[in-house]
């Protein structure tokens, strides 16, 4: 059968080989990213993620 589970990805387990796809324009990030915030913005946005706020799927902060 099959199982959904949610949770934290293993970010370390797929970082390289997430790299080089879209080094190589073979995986957009753009389409999982939700909210891109400054880092003064950084606090509410993790209100939002941690209450998993619909919409809040993965949040970038640019300095």
């Amino acid at each position: 059968g099959q199982a959904i589970r949610t949770g934290q990805a293993n970010v370390k387990a797929y970082n390289r080989q997430l790299s080089r796809l879209i080094h190589h324009d073979k995986a957009s990030p753009g389409k999982i990213i939700s909210h891109r915030l400054s880092l003064e913005e950084a606090p509410a946005g993790y209100k939002h993620f941690d209450e998993r706020d619909e919409g809040w799927t993965k949040v970038i902060l640019k300095p």
